[in-house]
């Protein structure tokens, strides 16, 4: 590589001036991309995020069982079926959405129509539309409804868009008034307007979407979602997207409220079950109270035994002390006669059992309660499972183990209270023979007064019990607390203005940028002088930038961009011509083909070497296509062909003195041969070249392109100085190979590059005499 060609650091900087350049370019990109931007959010539909964070209460393990509690880290009841996990299953259930879609009847939709979008409604929506048919039916309706209000009493009613733009209606579209009884093929509905709206807004127009419930509730099931604050955390996180922040944050919290609902009701079912437990057994207990007493009035009627309490001196302490035992010992035998007939009654795992209808056993209490709490479980989890479920199969295991405890226990109560119990009656029988002085008649009477004191204690204790059971029934508490109520922030989640606005920031600049690098990577014209240092490894010389008026010919006084250029050129040149000896420099000027600016450099450095008073000779020996005559407007009819070919004429006689340029000569290429390069072989030249340097300080030739005609190779020699023209934005790179070949091969003696027509926005060499006070002193100088 040559040592001129640029470094790393010039090639990126070039890319930067290269997109600096296109600056207006850019700055429409981003304009365009900022403002699509801009009308995406303005009609965009924004999606909010709304959450509600609850608790979910759950009992100690610790209150189950000990004989299922050394089971719980074995096999299959090592799963704790009470989790978190299963809660939110429940809360996702189809059935709970479908509860929460039906109360807030999301199924229905509103919508005001814009020209370009459509805006839901929910909260207050401006007409309100009511059906005379079941929601069993309307549940499953799937339709669309075209409302366009034409006054604050009539509207239009279609079920076929209208095209607002075009202000053209449905062809089915009817007219009717607010209040009128319509037929739809889903039943008769009536439209009246909104109670909350005090005026009925004209020509608006307002779609009504309904939709089947269980569509809505797929939807809403995806759209939910519930998770754990943190692992194995009771808190849960309830969220939902949506595009009304209102709506997602009355879902949520009916969610919530469903959910404790159906908690509720089951925590009521297992109290509701125990009060129709207790009252069967009031009812029967009552029958049985009832016959005692007539017993015992009729006892005391036949006997007139009026005077009972003179006998009570009779009773010893200790009789009283065996009766209350005997009553206790009776009622707790019966209690478990009623549980046993419970059980046998209602062997299905799906069943309750009455929860402390009043044994005494706390162990019987404790499998009555773990029964209950699992019979809860297996139901909840089939709401959403079978009975296939591992989970169920486990569960059904355990409410069969603690079945079978409980007749168990029960079974051991009754025998040991059965024992207790005849030990009772044998206390007693030893007690009634001391007391062999009370008449028979009296001794009966407290038999039957020991019944009815039983029956009346059993009747007060069911009735007690019911009470309790009323108490539990209103006091009920939900299973879910609610940490944080139900809220949706201000900023929408989707889509976020800063992200938009960031990325149409990105694609503005990207793709201008893009375009302009790739089309830079697949220009295949010369640019600038890096393109041309990069192809050719011969000096440069300078280069001529593209003059914006159409003067074509550099002035005396000329402080132009391209006068300043070719007197920096001038320099250039004496420079690399200063070790020549001869006092004549005679400097040719090509190029690669046509067209690049040859003629206009060589003449315009004629000029430029002229204006320092400097004798300079043109001569034109592009004798195939000459222009120097009309840049210099010269009338002559002989010229360089004429002088070789015509041995009697002197080179005196074809050379023409410029136009108010007393220092300026031209030798014009004269009639066009029809053997140029055969002519320009001749001795005749070598005889002008050899005369003109005696007379002239500078010879300036404009000769063929090289890279199309042989005619400048066989001229070459007489050269001290080749330049060899660039055109700027019009000459492919690939052709510049045959201007490096020409220098390595050296067949263009002390060959420099010369880059026509660039194209410069600033700089201090051409800015520079833009100057207009500068010009001002020059005439005053002058």
């Amino acid at each position: 590589m040559n040592q001129n060609n640029p470094t790393t650091s010039y090639e990126l900087r070039d890319k930067i001036d290269l997109f600096l350049s296109k600056w207006k370019l850019i700055l429409l990109s981003l304009i365009i991309c900022i403002g699509l931007a801009y009308i995406y959010l303005r009609y965009a539909t924004y999606v909010y995020q709304a959450t509600t964070t609850i608790k979910i209460n759950s009992e100690k393990k610790s209150e189950r069982l000990p004989e299922l509690a050394a089971l719980k880290d074995y096999g299959l009841f090592s799963k704790n079926f009470a989790n978190v996990a299963d809660e939110i299953e429940i809360i996702k259930s189809r059935t709970l959405i479908r509860r929460v879609v039906k109360d807030l009847k999301l199924n229905k939709r509103y919508f005001l129509r814009g020209k370009i979008k459509e805006q839901e409604v929910y909260t207050n929506p401006p007409i309100v539309v009511s059906f005379f048919e079941s929601d069993s039916l309307l549940n499953l309706v799937d339709t669309t409804l075209y409302v366009k209000i034409k006054s604050p009493t009539k509207f239009t009613l279609s079920n076929e868009e209208s095209n607002e733009l075009l202000e053209i209606e449905s062809s089915n579209a009817r007219e009717y008034a607010f209040g009128d009884r319509i037929k739809t093929g889903f039943g008769d509905i009536i439209i009246t307007p909104s109670i909350n709206e005090n005026n009925i807004i004209s020509e608006k127009s307002i779609k009504i979407q309904m939709l089947p419930v269980e569509k809505v509730v797929e939807q809403y099931q995806k759209m939910i979602t519930v998770a754990p604050a943190k692992e194995a955390s009771n808190i849960l996180n309830i969220t939902l997207t949506e595009n009304i922040r209102e709506k997602a944050k009355l879902i949520l919290d009916k969610v919530v409220e469903e959910y404790n609902n159906e908690v509720i009701s089951d925590k009521q079912l297992v109290v509701q079950t125990t009060s129709d437990f207790i009252n069967s057994r009031l009812e029967i207990v009552s029958n049985e109270l009832e016959k005692i007493d007539l017993t015992a009035e009729t006892l005391q009627k036949n006997h007139r035994l009026t005077a009972l309490a003179t006998q009570s001196d009779i009773f010893l302490q200790s009789e009283r002390e065996n009766e209350t035992k005997l009553v206790s010992t009776s009622n707790q035998i019966q209690l478990v006669d009623y549980m046993k007939d419970y059980l046998a009654e209602n062997d299905t795992n799906s069943e309750l059992l009455p929860a402390d209808i009043g044994i005494s056993d706390s162990n019987v209490n404790q499998i009555t309660k773990s029964y209950n709490e699992l019979v809860l479980q297996r139901n909840r989890i089939l709401k959403t499972s079978t009975e296939k479920n591992p989970t169920v199969i486990n569960l059904n295991n355990e409410i069969a183990a603690l079945r079978n405890n409980l007749n168990q226990s029960l079974n051991n109560i009754q025998t040991t209270n059965e024992i207790t119990l005849n030990s009772l009656k044998r206390e007693d029988a030893r007690i009634s023979s001391q007391i062999y002085s009370a008449p028979t008649k009296a001794r009966q009477f407290r038999d039957v007064a020991r019944q009815q004191n039983i029956k009346e204690s059993l009747f007060l204790y069911l009735l007690q019990k019911r009470e309790e059971t009323a108490i539990s029934f209103g006091i009920s508490t939900p299973n879910a607390k609610v940490i944080d109520t139900a809220y949706a922030s201000y900023k929408p989640e989707s889509p976020k203005k800063t992200t938009v606005y960031l990325a149409a920031l990105i694609l503005g600049l990207f793709l201008p940028l893009s375009i302009i690098y790739l089309l830079d990577i697949l220009d295949t014209k010369i640019r600038s002088k890096n393109d041309v240092l990069k192809l050719i490894s011969a000096p440069f010389i300078g280069d001529i930038p593209r003059s914006k008026t159409k003067a074509r010919l550099v002035k005396s006084i000329d402080y132009s961009p391209k006068a300043e250029a070719f007197r920096i050129i001038r320099t250039n040149i004496n420079f690399m011509l200063q070790e020549i000896e001869t006092e004549c420099k005679t400097i040719f000027v090509t190029s690669t083909t046509s067209q690049e600016g040859k003629s206009h450099t060589s003449i315009n450095l004629a000029s430029s070497f002229s204006f320092s008073e400097k004798r300079t000779l043109i001569i034109e020996t592009d004798i195939r296509v000459p222009r120097v005559n009309d840049y210099l407007n010269i009338k002559s009819d002989i010229g360089l062909t004429n002088f070789i070919s015509d041995k009697s004429l002197n080179v005196e006689d074809v050379i023409v003195k410029a136009k108010d340029n007393p220092f300026l000569d031209v030798i014009p290429s004269g009639a066009i041969p029809p053997n140029p390069a055969e002519l320009l072989m001749s001795d005749r030249l070598k005889h002008l070249f050899n005369t003109v340097k005696k007379k002239y300080d500078y010879i300036i030739v404009d000769t063929a392109a090289v890279g199309l005609v042989t005619d400048t190779l066989l001229i070459s020699k007489f050269a001290d100085m080749f330049i060899y023209v660039v055109s700027a934005n019009n000459i492919d790179k690939r052709q510049l190979h045959i201007a490096q070949t020409m220098y390595t091969e050296k067949r263009l003696p002390n060959m420099a590059v010369l880059l026509n027509g660039t194209l410069h926005k600033k700089g201090y060499g051409y800015g520079y005499g833009n100057n207009p006070n500068r010009k001002k002193k020059w005439y005053q100088f002058k």
